[in-house]
């Protein structure tokens, strides 16, 4: 029954929490040192069964190129460890003598890590590797579309890391698909993090459990080739980035923009790279194979190569048909080639002046991809810095291929299969996330600074200076007397005090 199912889920759920929490109160003893050696082992053991997780995924999932999956996975494991590796994680990271600051990190406690089905093993490998290097126990929820291929990257990890001397339990997993259990995994008391990969209402459900957490946003990256751009070099990356795993990485290219003076040679070399152009018929046909329903994507065309997904719209293609594009000139939700498509399909738009690219690409971005990357293939440096200071994006990729270089596979940028949009898409960070992301920083500071503080006001509105005896109405007092004369018959402090008296009446009204 599935009644008994959600119960199980939910048990599971509880005991994973318990198990990750009680080994992460072990893990906290550990030094940087071994914290490093166990992230490295655990790294290692990852990337060589590289393969054979993406031979899993594409198997379990049907989405995807086995090749392609196994780069991903190899970026998700060692590219990740070398740029995490030299990391100050544990204890004191950081010493400002001149200011006379230390800082040390501390852990969250347990991470929730959820994972999507377009890359269930290499976003698995990668949250185990940033929680061990932070001291963080992680409870991971597969996609229910990719349990097994997701456990068995968990478990290669989990394995590793009891080998190098890591507690058992800091990587845990729940194996019985289950939204209520994965819900209040997000909501359970001991759970201290959230990193969220997956669909728009599993991101806004993270958000609202109550917990910190990192969520991603959709990616409907523009791709603007400028007239100054090597059209033969830019297009072989274009269509290398968008065929990439069938599509199936957020920060792929989903639409072409090209100025109206090169638009035909750029087609040309489309076509030379193995791009299929559709007519108006056929246009029609894939447009309802997107998108059955206004605004929805069918999750059957994701990750599938474009022949297959010619085939379901009805269409005979070439077999060696890497891209399927179709021109198009309007931009809305009721325009499926406008929308993120998450396989091998592009809109084509022409744009007749550098005004009306920025304004496809703007309208665009909102449409659905505020916050993420945007791909400019240009020769003009201004042009670049133009469109990064225009484009409400997080990261904007240069001359290279979008989907790969976001991860920072071709690129400087950090490792990451995780990648923040911003306040553009609704996310805590920009950034592409990474081990810094999951630690918290508790800073010890020295007084070297010297402030006068300022007397506080009574309730009548006086300083308590101005209602203590004035120490030098005795000294007034005693030079009027010497000038008066010393035989008179005056009592000093008397008349010291009387007039202390009226001043501070005085002062009072």
């Amino acid at each position: 029954m599935q009644f008994d199912l959600d119960l199980q889920a939910m048990q599971e759920m509880r005991d994973a929490v318990n198990r990750a929490k009680e080994a992460q109160l072990k893990y906290m003893s550990y030094s940087q040192e071994q914290v490093d050696e166990i992230v490295k082992k655990v790294a290692e053991a990852a990337f060589a069964k590289s393969l054979e997780l993406a031979q899993m995924a594409v198997e379990e999932t049907g989405m995807g190129v086995v090749e392609h999956k196994k780069v991903k996975n190899e970026v998700g494991s060692m590219a990740v460890y070398e740029s995490i590796k030299d990391e100050k994680t544990v204890g004191i990271i950081r010493e400002d003598r001149s200011n006379k600051i230390t800082e040390v990190a501390y852990p969250y406690g347990v991470v929730a890590g959820i994972i999507p089905t377009t890359n269930p093993t290499s976003t698995a490998i990668f949250k185990a590797l940033i929680s061990l290097k932070t001291r963080n126990a992680i409870v991971v929820s597969p996609h229910p579309r990719a349990v097994k291929c997701t456990i068995e990257a968990l478990n290669i990890c989990a394995e590793a890391a009891v080998r190098a001397g890591a507690p058992e339990g800091l990587i845990n997993w729940l194996s019985i698909p289950s939204m209520a259990a994965t819900t209040e995994l997000m909501k359970h008391r001991d759970v201290n993090l959230i990193l969220a990969t997956g669909g728009g209402a599993l991101v806004r459900a993270a958000y609202s459990s109550g917990k910190p957490a990192y969520g991603v946003g959709p990616g409907n990256v523009p791709c603007y080739i400028e007239k100054t751009a090597n059209i033969a070099k830019s297009v072989s990356m274009i269509i290398d980035s968008k065929s990439f795993d069938n599509g199936t990485i957020c920060a792929t290219e989903q639409s072409l923009v090209v100025d109206k003076n090169i638009v035909q040679m750029v087609i040309r070399e489309l076509k030379n790279n193995g791009a299929y152009i559709l007519n108006a018929e056929e246009k029609t046909l894939v447009e309802k194979t997107i998108s059955p329903e206004k605004g929805k994507l069918n999750p059957n065309i994701v990750g599938q190569s474009a022949v297959k997904i010619a085939e379901m719209a009805g269409i005979t293609v070439p077999t060696c048909t890497r891209v399927l594009i179709a021109e198009e000139t309007r931009v809305g939700k009721d325009v499926p080639f406008s929308i993120e498509k998450l396989s091998p399909i592009f809109a084509l738009y022409t744009a007749d002046s550098y005004e009306q690219a920025k304004e496809y690409c703007m309208k665009l971005l909102n449409l659905g991809g505020r916050g993420h990357s945007l791909s400019l293939h240009t020769n003009d440096d201004e042009v670049a810095k133009d469109f990064v200071l225009e484009m409400p994006v997080s990261r904007m990729m240069v001359n290279t291929l979008s989907s790969i270089g976001a991860v920072g596979a071709t690129t400087g940028l950090m490792p990451s299969l995780t990648l923040g949009c911003g306040s553009y898409g609704g996310n805590i960070t920009s950034d592409n996330v990474s081990a810094r992301h999951l630690i918290n920083v508790k800073r010890m500071a020295y007084g070297i600074k010297e402030v006068s503080i300022p007397k506080p006001t009574d309730s009548c509105g006086v300083t308590k200076k101005e209602t203590t005896k004035n120490p030098d109405i005795e000294q007034i007092v005693g030079q009027v007397l010497n000038q008066v004369g010393t035989n008179s018959q005056v009592d000093a402090k008397a008349i010291a005090e009387m007039v202390n008296q009226v001043l501070q009446k005085y002062q009072t009204n």
